[in-house]
């Protein structure tokens, strides 16, 4: 596991452009030959160390805390990623500590960093664009941390991120986030022919089109994540999501993504490659600690998917090109075989993606196919095709008329090539729906399973659909590698996180927090929004 890396206030890039600030950072001696506070707010560094800040957490740049939240939790329980490695606590065993279960809400690299710089842009700034854009990047950053726990702080949540103040219930967390986007959206949509400096906006160049395009977007996500346990509220979101004046998210060209980094460049990249094998002799060009799931490579092998060799690296099994690792195993040490299963193709440089085109379209074919919605006079299966070309434009990748051609069912299947000490090796098949589109009971598994394919490495999306939905079905934990003490099913995973051990000690509301949340303060109850009426 990556450790000692501080980097606590992403100092590689505060040289760079001033993208962090922390709460008390202004205490620290001003030194005369630097740039002053007021001349950094007149040149807009002030404005984009605050935007920027914020961006930073919405997936982590810091490497250390990339790897707890998404390589090693949305990663793993979403089917994207397993690990290898000889330390004895992990998410995907259901046994981690709270060392490991904790930092989403209670990391400095989270909830501060966030909060210490949307208070700045609302102390330095009365401009409504940058309000506006402060708004959808708190709901962007905050949403992963309700998706992941259930009840959280946020209504009442302090200016520096202070969280020992009451926790909101499920339905307010997501009906407020829902409406801070309608009202940014809205604001958005009157200074459209505006814009912010670009050195403010990494993501979108201070496009202001773009950046309602994506608080629309994520409308749309989050009104789908309710819709099993908030209908009406869901469908009036969505369906005003998608007919809005400037609409959703329909190009890549307009992709919600964060591409600049500290000293390690893209933190998935890093912690993915963080300790790889130590092999006399050999080479290993796989990866360290993650490496493709089995769920994955198994799917898109059962579907002989054209995108494979854009997502993985060839594992050094003989005669399986792509060949993930099992999550929830007795897992292989790094150096034994480890190493050899399929690596995950990305690089130092890759963005990180908070949202993409094709997930949009799947969004909306799932709204109009299976809840009956109206998103915009498209019909389930126009949506649907266009959710795969844009996926594969997306990774430039061809033959998407064929791979839609495919009418029959497939069967995936896995056996582990590492048999020696995981003897449950051999998991039962899973029938997968066909490519091409049907109108039949299978609708809702075939859209969510070629959203899942499609939102690659966006491991809390998926987590989040499979807990709503049960699709794609992935493959069980086996009896030896579920560490849960019978607490966890290993067909279902882990349905959240528990609570920091700490909030129980720091936060008077905590008995109000977890009668709130319906069940026990373990992984294995489901939240609110994962509850089928």
């Amino acid at each position: 596991m990556v450790k000692n890396i501080t980097n606590k206030i992403f100092l590689g890039l505060a040289a760079l452009a001033g993208t962090a600030c922390t709460a008390n950072y202004l205490d620290i001696n001003t030194n005369p030959y630097e740039v002053s506070r007021d001349q950094m707010e007149a040149d807009g560094y002030g404005l984009g160390a605050a935007l920027n800040g914020m961006a930073s957490v919405v997936i982590s740049t810091d490497r250390n805390t990339a790897q707890m939240t998404d390589n090693l939790l949305g990663c793993t329980q979403g089917g994207y990623f397993g690990d290898t490695g000889s330390w004895p606590y992990t998410i995907s065993q259901f046994n981690a500590t709270d060392d490991w279960t904790r930092v989403l809400l209670a990391s400095d690299e989270v909830i501060p960093l966030l909060y210490s710089n949307y208070t700045e842009l609302k102390r330095i700034t009365d401009n409504p664009v940058a309000l506006a854009i402060g708004d959808i990047l708190k709901v962007a950053a905050m949403h992963r941390v309700a998706d992941t726990y259930g009840p959280i702080p946020y209504t009442q949540i302090g200016t520096d991120g202070q969280i020992a103040v009451p926790y909101d219930d499920q339905k307010t967390v997501y009906e407020t986030m829902i409406n801070e986007l309608t009202a940014a959206v809205n604001t958005l949509t009157g200074y459209r022919t505006s814009s912010i400096p670009s050195t403010a906006d990494y993501v979108y160049g201070g496009n202001v089109e773009k950046w309602a395009r994506f608080g629309n977007s994520l409308k749309l996500r989050l009104a789908m994540r309710i819709v099993n346990a908030d209908g009406e509220f869901a469908k009036a979101a969505a369906e005003s999501a998608v007919n809005h004046e400037i609409g959703v998210i329909e190009s890549n060209d307009d992709n919600a993504k964060f591409s600049v980094f500290a000293t390690y460049g893209n933190p998935i990249y890093s912690s993915a490659w963080y300790n790889p094998a130590q092999i006399t002799g050999h080479t290993c060009l796989t990866g360290g600690e993650s490496h493709a799931s089995a769920d994955i490579t198994s799917y898109m092998n059962a579907y002989q998917d054209p995108r494979r060799p854009a997502y993985f690296i060839a594992s050094e099994w003989e005669g399986q090109t792509y060949c993930g690792i099992r999550r929830g195993i007795v897992r292989p040490d790094i150096d034994e075989a480890g190493h050899m299963y399929s690596g995950i193709n990305i690089t130092s440089s890759t963005p990180l993606v908070w949202m993409n085109a094709a997930e949009v379209a799947f969004l909306k074919a799932e709204a109009a196919g299976v809840y009956g919605m109206n998103m915009g006079g498209g019909t389930a299966q126009d949506y649907y095709e266009e959710g795969v070309r844009l996926s594969f434009e997306q990774y430039g990748v061809t033959g998407v008329d064929a791979y839609l051609a495919q009418s029959d069912p497939v069967t995936v299947s896995y056996t582990d090539p590492w048999t020696t000490d995981n003897p449950n090796g051999t998991v039962s098949p899973i029938t997968a729906p066909s490519v091409q589109w049907k109108n039949d009971s299978d609708m809702q598994k075939r859209i969510i399973t070629q959203k899942w394919i499609a939102n690659w490495i966006i491991g809390h999306e998926a987590w989040s659909d499979y807990r709503r939905t049960g699709f794609p079905e992935l493959f069980p934990a086996s009896t030896a590698g579920n560490l849960s003490n019978g607490v966890v099913d290993s067909s279902r995973g882990a349905r959240r996180m528990p609570y920091p051990q700490g909030e129980y000690t720091n936060n008077q509301y905590m008995p109000e927090a977890v009668a709130s949340l319906g069940g026990p303060d373990n992984m294995a109850t489901d939240l609110w929004w994962a509850k089928k009426n």
